[in-house]
Parts: C-alpha cells; sequence; structure tokens
C-alpha cells in the first residue's frame, strides 16, 4: 500500500533535483542491490557446502552404482546345509539338534545343520567366558578366595574344589574352568573381573563384537538359567576365536593337571573324553580341546578342534537325540572325519566371520570425494565442485565491476 505525506521543504543551498538526477538515484540503487546479489552468489558458490559432490535438495542425485542387497545366509536356513563335489565324501548321519563343521583358519563352514538355532548352551559357555576375562586377569597373579565369592553357585553345579580363605594363583582357576568345568572357579574369577553381572554384560558385549548373535548370556558359568541361550554357529566362533589366544589354547588342550588342595594338590583331568581317551570314548587323533558341557535342560553339548597335518576344523554338537550321553562325542568324531576327508571338495555354506563386526577405515569421505574430483580433472570433467568454483569467480567479478562503475556516478549525484 502507498501511504502519501506531505513533501518536506527544500533545503537552502542546494539545487533542486532534476527528473534525471532521481532517474539515476534509482538505477543506481537497483544496480547496487544486484551488484550485492551477484557478490553474495560468488560467496555461496565458493563455501565448501556448495562445493559438496552430494545431491542438493531438490535435485536429482547423480547416477552411480547400484547398491548391491547382501544374499541370505544359506546358514539360517533350515536343516542340513552343504554344497558337495561330485566326488565329495557323504555325510554322516547327525542327531544333534544344531550342529557345524569349519574350518578354523580361513573360517569357512564345510557343513551345518539348523547352524543358528537358539539353544541352551551348558558349559561350553565358558568358552565365552574365557575369551572375555582371560586377557584381564594375569596368570601368575595371586588371590585369596572370600565366602561371597562361592555364595551363589547353583545346585548340582560341576566343581573343582575351590576353598574360601586358600590362595591360589589365576592359572590355577583356568585350569579348573577347563578341566572340570568348574563353576566355583568361574564364581572366583567372575569376583576379580568385576563381579558376575559386569562379567556377563562384557561376555554379551565380546559375543555381538565377534558376530554371536544368537547368544545370550546370563549366568557366565553356563548354568541353566532363563533367556540363555547360545547357538553351534556361535560357539564354533568362540571356539576358533579362542584357539587364537595362546593361553585358551593351553588351557583348553590340557588332559591333565594338579589342582592347589589343603596341604597338597590332587589331579584333575579334562572332562572333553575325545581329549582324554576316558569312559568308553576313543581319543580322536590330532584333537587339540576345546570344551564339553551337560545340564538336563541343555543335553550334551561339545566344541572341539582337531589338528591334521595344515588344516585345523572346529565341529560343535549341541543336544544329540539319540545314542546316549555319548553321542555327542561320537557324532563330533564322525563329523571330524568327514570334514577332513570333504576338504576342497565342497564349496563352504557360510562363514564364521560373515556376521563379525568390522572395523571402520580410518579415512573419511572428504579425501574420497576430494580423489574423485582428481579423477574428474584428468578426465576432463572438472564437476560441480570447480564449475560452482568458476561461478563463484565470475560472481564476484561481476559484483566488483558493477561497484566500480558506480562510484563516479555516486561522487557526481548530489545528496537529497
Amino acid at each position: 500500500m502507498l501511504v502519501c505525506s506531505e513533501r518536506p521543504p527544500r533545503r537552502e543551498g542546494r539545487r533542486p533535483r532534476s527528473y534525471v538526477d532521481h532517474m539515476i538515484s534509482g538505477l543506481s540503487h537497483r544496480v547496487a542491490v544486484s551488484a550485492c546479489a551477484l557478490c553474495a552468489a560468488g560467496v555461496l558458490a565458493l563455501s565448501p557446502a556448495a562445493a559438496s559432490a552430494g545431491p542438493r535438495t531438490g535435485e536429482p542425485a547423480p547416477p552411480g552404482p547400484r547398491a548391491v542387497m547382501p544374499q541370505p545366509s544359506q546358514l539360517y536356513r533350515s536343516g542340513t546345509q552343504v554344497r558337495p563335489h561330485r566326488d565329495a565324501p557323504e555325510l554322516p548321519e547327525v542327531s544333534a539338534l544344531s550342529w557345524v563343521v569349519a574350518d578354523a583358519g580361513s573360517g569357512a563352514v564345510l557343513a551345518a545343520g539348523d547352524a543358528h538355532r537358539k539353544l541352551p548352551p551348558a558349559s561350553t559357555l565358558k568358552t565365552l567366558f574365557a575369551l572375555t576375562v582371560l586377557p584381564s586377569l594375569p596368570a601368575t597373579m595371586r588371590h585369596t578366595v572370600r565366602d561371597e565369592e562361592l555364595a551363589d553357585i547353583g545346585p548340582g553345579s560341576s566343581l573343582v574344589g575351590v576353598q574360601e580363605g586358600h590362595t591360589y594363583q589365576v592359572a590355577d582357576l583356568w585350569r579348573g574352568v577347563f578341566l572340570n568345568s568348574g563353576n566355583d572357579a568361574v564364581h572366583v574369577l567372575a569376583s576379580l573381573n568385576g563381579g558376575w553381572s559386569a562379567t556377563a554384560a562384557a561376555m554379551q558385549a565380546k559375543a555381538r563384537s565377534l558376530g554371536a548373535l544368537d547368544t545370550h548370556v546370563v549366568s557366565p558359568d553356563g548354568y541353566d538359567a532363563d533367556g540363555q541361550v547360545s547357538s553351534a554357529y556361535d560357539l564354533a566362533v568362540f571356539g576358533r576365536e579362542g584357539l587364537r589366544n595362546p593361553d585358551f589354547a593351553r588351557y583348553c588342550s590340557t588332559a591333565e593337571a594338579y589342582f592347589p588342595g589343603d596341604g597338597a594338590s590332587f589331579g584333575i583331568r579334562n572332562t572333553n573324553r575325545l581329549l582324554t581317551g576316558a569312559n568308553g570314548v576313543v581319543k580322536y587323533p590330532g584333537l587339540i580341546g576345546i570344551k564339553n558341557g551337560y545340564t538336563s535342560n541343555a543335553g550334551n553339548t561339545l566344541v572341539a578342534a582337531a589338528r591334521h597335518g595344515a588344516r585345523t576344523l572346529v565341529v560343535t554338537v549341541m543336544n544329540p537325540q539319540h545314542g546316549g550321553g555319548l553321542a555327542v562325542y561320537e557324532e563330533a568324531r564322525e563329523l571330524l572325519d568327514w570334514g577332513f576327508a570333504a576338504a576342497g571338495r565342497v564349496d563352504p555354506v557360510g562363514s564364521l566371520d560373515g556376521l563379525r563386526v568390522k572395523s571402520r577405515p580410518a579415512s573419511t569421505a572428504p579425501p574420497v570425494v576430494a580423489a574423485a574430483a582428481t579423477s574428474r580433472a584428468r578426465d576432463g570433467d572438472w564437476g560441480w565442485p570447480a564449475r560452482a568454483a568458476a561461478a563463484g569467480l565470475a560472481g564476484l567479478a561481476a559484483g566488483a565491476a558493477t561497484v566500480a562503475v558506480l562510484r563516479p556516478w555516486s561522487r557526481r549525484t548530489p545528496r537529497g
């Protein structure tokens, strides 16, 4: 809306502004605004945000390669998974609810049955406990056991014989864990690691970092607890990772040892019968340990590793449905035999590295963008950043030229 007002009186000593003066003044004002706009556009064009290679709002994204969706792992399918060549040996009959045969070196899964089925792991979960706690406690560290550290051990737990008031080396306690599956030793080590709940949380985090996504930790010793589960896949991941730790590998392959007691040490034997050849089970040639377990809820579970020549296999067997208490060892034996015979005659059905959390590269996006711009420049296409820079310089130049032209007019134009 236009507002009319009384024209102010003309000041003395100045000539009245002519029609031409008013035209020049208005033109100068409009040109000045245009010059400012050109300068502002130039500055914006030169800014890093404008020069970025990414698409801007309202603009179509630049063409690029299509995103390739990862194929779902064959290991998530139910039933037996194997991809044999024509000359591959036939898989043995396995009654376990979940099982895996994998190459410990490459991580390739040679065959599996319901690999990701979530089941109670029993004492095979101690493999994850060891992976989590071993690095934080020196083997030569000595500790005197307190009463409260042994207070909450579940009834019916397997024990190695840890006693209140007795002083143990950490290495003694680890032998009690691996050989006798001693829940009393686990409780003491967990106390040294910050407590029961803190250790369970640390184990959960460790499992996630290894890509063991089926595992939920409630009780670090593997004792049956509501919601505590793992899978043959996850346990194979833990076993393979454990073999990379010299302390873990040494403890899990120890068949017999002595444990400190009142006045004298006493002998303990590994409960993994494939390793010791005890109680009706023939020792498996080349076996290098890992861990067995049993509860009435979980049934018999086993993670076993064996080495023949340059090849090491890891086998997991969870809760065989036929054959009694020795079936877990016999099915593991048959799977190991098959795995060594099938090497090179089957294609992998998955990988123990498939779900592992990968560390992000140290490089960031800007160097990649800069490299891409340099590549385009070499090919003669300077791309959006260079075009933006050229436009910005042009805008600044135009603005500067306009201001230069206006300066004489401003000197000749009298102030009104």
